[in-house]
């Protein structure tokens, strides 16, 4: 009898950024919408604020779909169990040095483009994103 391949569970990952208003929720748009196949992406901050409609522009540029978006606070995720967690600015890496939970944590940092309040860069961070997300999910793969 032939055995069937093994479907592998989809790795499950926490972007954190300060207030989950930019960048960790383009990462986790950018990993569902790209990756869902093999991800299931999760964001949240330690001082959530409203997600920045700059984000859901360049997002929605995409075809990504961006309503069901909201900042959530790292709270929200206490007790569970994450394959990744990923910071993506310092001050995240620097508040939540520990995640309960976590098999595996990184930072990845990128620059807050709700700083320049320019449509530019967000879409620069989006790309600059998107493109670290497919070299880590293509290692990932490979574990």
């Amino acid at each position: 009898m032939e055995e069937k391949p093994r479907l592998k569970t989809p790795l499950k990952v926490l972007f954190l950024c300060t207030e989950n208003a930019c960048r960790s929720q383009l990462a986790e748009a950018l990993a569902n919408h790209f990756f869902g196949d093999r991800v299931r992406a999760f964001s949240a901050g330690v001082r959530p604020k409203v997600v920045h409609p700059l984000a859901l522009q360049v997002l929605s540029e995409l075809g990504i779909e961006t309503s069901g978006l909201r900042s959530k606070h790292i709270d929200e995720f206490k007790g569970q169990d994450f394959d990744l967690v990923v910071s993506l600015c310092d001050s995240a890496a620097a508040e939540c040095p520990v995640f309960p939970g976590a098999k595996r944590r990184l930072h990845l940092p990128f620059p807050d483009p709700a700083k320049s309040g320019n449509v530019e860069s967000f879409r620069e961070v989006r790309d600059q994103i998107l493109q670290k997300l497919k070299d880590l999910f293509d290692e990932e793969k490979k574990r």
